[in-house]
């Protein structure tokens, strides 16, 4: 790699790259140090004029990323050096930097980064065919097959790709689809973060920054929006001067390149890194040399400015009506013939998609604070309350959740005005909408963190969760308004930045060359706070900007987008809202209580402050740590925990001393001992020390006496199920059952048969039928679920035994076979009959009864 760079930027290359750098920076120098004066006239002059704007119904946090981090995980990169796939443990601070560590264990250390992406100026892709698309624009002019193999190869279907155009691209992969959903989002964050802009909260230095750069690139023919405007002041003169140097760099280095394509386009890349951090070193140095310059002469001229403030603002005005009267033929020819036919259509191709992302908003903001109230509801104690808001107080910043609502603004389609109004592409516009959507999210969700945080004292149960759902009724219809203002100042500012562009691209062949005439009318001491340029940008704006307002107000009173009108102003509608506190509430130690404290520790404390939830992904080896976390004692559910009643209701304890059930009805008995079971049936014990199955009687002690049998039904929790042995065959133990029942049934029939030809059989009879009534009726009090008859079924014979009219007893004999048929009948009409059982197999067995009998 050092080979390549060395051979191809030599030193002659590199002072040709020092020069063009200093080049540029001393002409961006002089429009810089123009626009810093004009910047510090603005500046004063709305100090002391003073100008109000448009009241805000939500509160705005001063620093919502306090202390936070956006998300943390591992994945896998390919290391350009030993051309390898590595395990690398990514963190996104508040910075929205990422800061890549050998490991999870070296970044809780505190070990220092293997390095770190700042993501300004990249974009995030997940396809190989999309970079290769990229990859092969870069090199034009080189014949590149469509089928070519890259010279990256992605070892798993989901890659992360972090391109570029001018610095070095960073490869990721990871094993699933949710993962690579994830920190695609999360990269798009960082990427849209970085590319936000400069500190609005520089007053003069901002300002005059961005209006340098403007009219810099206008006077090289560069008009409308750049999509390189990315980053902090370093990182845009960089691609400032990479726009220009990049193009003369590639014609006399890549011809020169040897090898196949994918080796010659790895090699370009690395060329074009080099060249990257070297322009950006110098520019770093040289703009910080000139801010500070600039800044040593900002206090003689505010002492100018303040005590001159009146002359300048007079002459300023005489100035500008001088350039109104000649420029405004021109500027009212273009608007009536170029302007005005498109404003209508393009404010409606920038409507549809920002006020579907804004309603998007408000759509997870109402799921999420309706989710809150129901938690409360369920539980309203501090600890819980501050619970659920230390979740949804981050919702703004969660990319993952907000992804959808950024995703109805990637189909802003400007594709028939960039060719036209010089409209590089609409990316620009994209990414402002979506931190305004950001932005709006958050100011919704602190105004509801203070409304509640206000509320918690003397508020319990029922009233606090009417208090919350006030409260979510207040935020919602603040957010209303609020938004409305928004989209409608993103509709000007983007029409603005649209036409202003084209329209001075129109009117400069005609008026620029009769502009420097008006600088004679300028006092010289008032030179530097008063530019011809600037006055021409503003008249030319003055003079557009009311055809755009009335589309916008026509939108709003036509109540299109859910727009509001100007006149509705709910000024001071909630006086005391501004007087509640600053600061961010932390919810997790002020009503955390004994959870946070668990979690002591800086990383614990990091992990807990993280925005966006790990992934728990199944079956993945503990050695890749993408985005898994181990939760803590609180966070394990309970092995129940989750489950529906129904399903509660299906997984039917396990009784330890009753036997398994069958799924099928017993068929009829085939032997004795199967009917001796079904009259007398026993139950089967399994111990729980594994030992050898008994007959299923209980052991008794001397002296002890069986007297009733019961069978009891006990509800054992499923966290101890009694395991039985597995190396036992089910089908076995089931035929096994089914043969004892049936032979304990039969012997006890024959016992019977047999008691009753020994004794006299009338007098049996009368004392069985008396004893059997007294047995039935006093078993049929006992029945209940959880109580069951220990013969195991009730004779039909039993069954309406007040309806059978009472036969005398005679003197008749009784035949013995006769009354054995009677009794095993009984028996046989008493037990649930298998309809599959054959019948022949029946008779048989009635057959070795009688034998046994006579």
């Amino acid at each position: 790699m050092g080979d390549v760079i060395s051979s191809n930027l030599d030193e002659g290359k590199r002072e040709m790259i020092t020069g063009r750098t200093r080049a540029v920076m001393s002409e961006f120098g002089r429009f810089y140090e123009q626009q810093y004066a004009v910047a510090l006239f603005n500046s004063v002059r709305y100090e002391l004029e003073g100008g109000g704007n448009t009241q805000t119904q939500l509160l705005h946090r001063k620093d919502p990323l306090k202390n936070k981090s956006i998300f943390s995980g591992g994945l896998f990169q390919y290391l350009e050096e030993s051309k390898k796939w590595r395990s690398r443990f990514l963190y996104v601070g508040d910075s929205y930097n990422i800061s890549l560590y050998e490991s999870k264990a070296a970044h809780d250390r505190g070990l220092h980064s293997k390095g770190v992406i700042n993501c300004a100026g990249y974009r995030a892709l997940t396809s190989m065919e999309e970079y290769l698309g990229l990859l092969n624009n870069s090199l034009s002019d080189t014949k590149a097959k469509a089928t070519s193999a890259p010279f990256l190869k992605c070892p798993t279907q989901f890659p992360l790709i972090l391109w570029h155009p001018y610095a070095r691209h960073h490869y990721f992969c990871v094993m699933t689809e949710k993962e690579q959903k994830k920190w695609h989002a999360v990269f798009q964050d960082c990427v849209r973060h970085s590319n936000n802009g400069l500190s609005e909260d520089c007053k003069v230095a901002t300002p005059a920054f961005t209006d340098a750069l403007r009219l810099y690139r206008q006077a090289k023919g560069h008009y409308g929006t750049w999509d390189m405007m990315c980053g902090n002041q370093a990182q845009i003169l960089a691609n400032l001067v990479m726009e220009t140097l990049h193009p003369e760099l590639k014609n006399l280095i890549v011809p020169r390149l040897k090898g196949k394509l994918q080796q010659r386009q790895k090699d370009w890349m690395l060329i074009s890194d080099a060249v990257y951090r070297q322009v950006l070193s110098q520019t770093k140095t040289q703009h910080e040399a000139l801010a500070q310059v600039c800044e040593v002469e900002r206090p003689p001229l505010d002492s100018a400015l303040r005590t001159n403030m009146d002359q300048i603002i007079t002459s300023k005005e005489h100035i500008s009506g001088k350039i109104r009267a000649f420029v405004l033929p021109h500027v009212e020819q273009l608007v009536r013939s170029k302007v005005q036919p498109y404003i209508h259509s393009i404010l409606e191709a920038l409507m549809e998609p920002t006020s579907r992302g804004f309603s998007e908003v408000r759509d997870i903001l109402f799921r999420e604070l309706v989710e809150v109230s129901k938690n409360t509801m369920n539980e309203s104690s501090s600890e819980k309350v501050g619970e659920h808001m230390e979740k949804i107080s981050m919702l703004a910043f969660h990319p993952v959740k907000m992804q959808s609502c950024y995703e109805k603004m990637e189909a802003l389609n400007l594709e028939g005005l960039q060719q036209r109004c010089d409209v590089s592409s609409p990316s620009v516009f994209i990414q402002r909408a979506q931190i305004l959507m950001r932005q709006q999210m958050d100011n919704a969700v602190y105004t509801f963190e203070q409304l509640v945080h206000q509320s918690l004292d003397g508020h319990s149960g029922e009233d606090f969760c009417k208090t919350i759902q006030r409260c979510q009724d207040r935020v919602l219809k603040k957010y209303d308004y609020d938004s409305s203002t928004v989209r409608k100042k993103f509709f000007r500012e983007a029409l603005l930045q649209i036409i202003i562009p084209y329209m001075l691209k129109q009117l400069a062949p005609s008026c620029s060359q009769d502009l420097p005439k008006f600088r004679e009318l300028i006092f010289e001491d008032f030179s530097r706070f008063i530019l011809v340029e600037n006055i021409f940008e503003e008249v030319v704006l003055q003079s557009v900007s009311k055809d755009i307002m009335m589309a916008v107000k026509e939108a709003a009173v036509q109540r299109r987008h859910n727009l509001y009108r100007d006149s509705m102003v709910l000024t001071n509608s909630d006086p005391n809202l501004h007087l509640l506190g600053e600061d961010t509430i932390d919810w997790a130690n002020q009503f955390g209580g004994v959870k946070g404290e668990r979690q002591g520790g800086e990383a614990a404390n990091r992990k807990r402050k993280q925005i966006v939830s790990m992934i728990q992904l199944d079956g993945m080896p503990l050695l890749y740590e993408s985005c898994q976390e181990v939760p803590g004692v609180e966070g394990i559910p309970e092995e129940n925990e989750g489950q529906t009643e129904q399903d509660l209701e299906t997984e039917k304890p396990v009784n330890p001393i009753q036997h398994v059930p069958f799924e099928k009805e017993p068929g009829s008995p085939d032997s004795i001992n199967e009917i001796r079971d079904l009259i007398n049936p026993v139950l089967e014990v399994i111990e729980k020390d594994g030992s050898q199955l008994t007959n299923g009687m209980l052991p008794l002690e001397e002296g002890d006496e069986v007297k009733q049998i019961i069978m009891v039904t006990e509800i054992v929790p499923k966290e101890s199920p009694i395991k039985v042995d597995e190396e036992l065959d089910t089908a076995q133990i089931k035929r096994s059952l089914e043969e004892e029942q049936c032979v304990s049934a039969i012997e006890s029939a024959i016992q019977q048969i047999e008691i009753a030809i020994q004794e006299d059989p009338s007098e049996n009879l009368s004392e069985g039928a008396i004893d059997s009534d007294g047995e039935f009726a006093q078993t049929s009090t006992n029945s209940s679920p959880l109580h069951h008859d220990d013969s195991g079924f009730q004779s039909p014979a039993n069954e309406n035994v007040e309806e059978v009219e009472p036969q005398p007893i005679t003197d008749e004999v009784v035949d013995t076979e006769q009354v054995m048929l009677t009794l095993v009948e009984g028996v046989k009409s008493s037990i649930d009959l298998d309809a599959e059982a054959p019948s022949d197999a029946s008779e048989k067995k009635s057959e070795e009864i009688k034998h046994f009998l006579n």
